[in-house]
């Protein structure tokens, strides 16, 4: 997985772009991918090397007379291919999710491009992430009722982290701190 997370000074807003309006400035803004330790250049070596070496196994027991052999390992190598075909489209799916003053917005890419996008008022925005022992735990936003999950594919740690950074961001937010100098002590 791999969070790209930003949280901007108020000086440093941009006007956003994901269906806000042009007044909603963002003031957090983060990227979610699910994490794979293989690229696609990777993945092909991977599976040529299983391929040969399987190749090789199933060849030598030909010679010696086992043939059915040379069967299940074609029928062993193309499960592996596909298996890591799926995995790789899977790492396509992406969250992008922009807090401003005036909504959250969430648009997720799912692994055959489909956009879905939603957005909350951030005066009603309610984080929360939901834990219990028997699965995994869920990263929730909610308004007035209705709530959405995000990060689904986000492992624990990665997922308190989203979680702590919105938290922050939210409240920040919602709890402006204004730096007058005329008050300050000299």
């Amino acid at each position: 997985m791999s969070i790209a997370a930003t949280a901007r000074a108020p000086e440093d807003h941009k006007p956003s772009t994901a269906g806000q309006p042009a007044s909603a400035e963002a003031v957090f803004e983060a990227l979610l991918a699910p994490h794979r330790s293989l690229s696609r250049r990777g993945s092909v070596t991977l599976m040529a090397a299983v391929a040969i070496a399987s190749a090789a196994i199933a060849c030598r027991f030909w010679f010696i007379g086992a043939w059915p052999v040379m069967t299940f390992s074609v029928i062993e190598v193309s499960l592996a291919v596909l298996l890591l075909a799926i995995n790789l489209r899977r790492a396509r799916a992406r969250e992008l999710i922009q807090l401003s003053s005036a909504a959250i917005t969430v648009v997720q890419t799912d692994h055959n491009g489909r956009r879905h996008s939603f957005s909350l008022p951030s005066a009603w925005l309610q984080i929360k992430l939901d834990t219990a022992e028997n699965r995994c735990s869920r990263l929730l936003l909610s308004s007035r009722g209705f709530a959405r999950e995000i990060g689904a594919f986000l492992h624990e740690p990665e997922k308190l982290s989203l979680f702590e950074a919105l938290r922050d961001a939210l409240q920040a937010l919602r709890q402006p701190r204004f730096d007058n100098e005329q008050l300050r002590e000299s």
